[in-house]
């Protein structure tokens, strides 16, 4: 029997209209990954995730991950080559951190939606939208 079919106090509809919204305003890509299970290595995890979603074929390598394990209250957000190149560890630390603080309270869609946004903003500065832009990656909350 699965622990849950989606996932736990979690609103797939409002993270999946995030995400939308923030790929409105760049080519970057951004999925959610919640796992079913405890995830004591959150970034090994992630890691794994984001090469098994294809994240890393993007053409600009401007994927972001979030991956969230509620039982284990553990998550980690990654990024491609592209990200990387222009955010550096500054950022991602107050990514999780403003979402740490949501997760701490339960809150975890909040949280997520909260990330997806900082996360969007920073794709959006550099690597906007363009005219011909498409859609590479789903934009639906994968459990695992």
């Amino acid at each position: 029997m699965n622990l849950f079919t989606r996932s736990p106090n979690i609103d797939h509809p409002r993270i999946e209209a995030a995400i939308a919204a923030a790929e409105r305003l760049t080519s970057g890509e951004i999925r959610v990954v919640v796992s079913r299970r405890a995830a004591p290595e959150p970034v090994a995890a992630a890691r794994h995730e984001f090469n098994r979603l294809g994240m890393d074929a993007t053409s600009a390598r401007n994927g972001v991950l979030i991956f969230l394990a509620p039982r284990s209250r553990t998550f980690a957000v990654i990024g491609d080559t592209g990200v990387h190149t222009h955010c550096g560890d500054a950022f991602w630390r107050e990514v999780a951190a403003a979402m740490e603080a949501a997760f701490r309270r339960d809150d975890f869609t909040s949280g997520l939606v909260l990330g997806i946004e900082r996360t969007g903003a920073l794709l959006a500065t550099h690597f906007p939208r363009s005219p011909d832009d498409r859609n590479e990656l789903p934009n639906q909350v994968e459990i695992v």
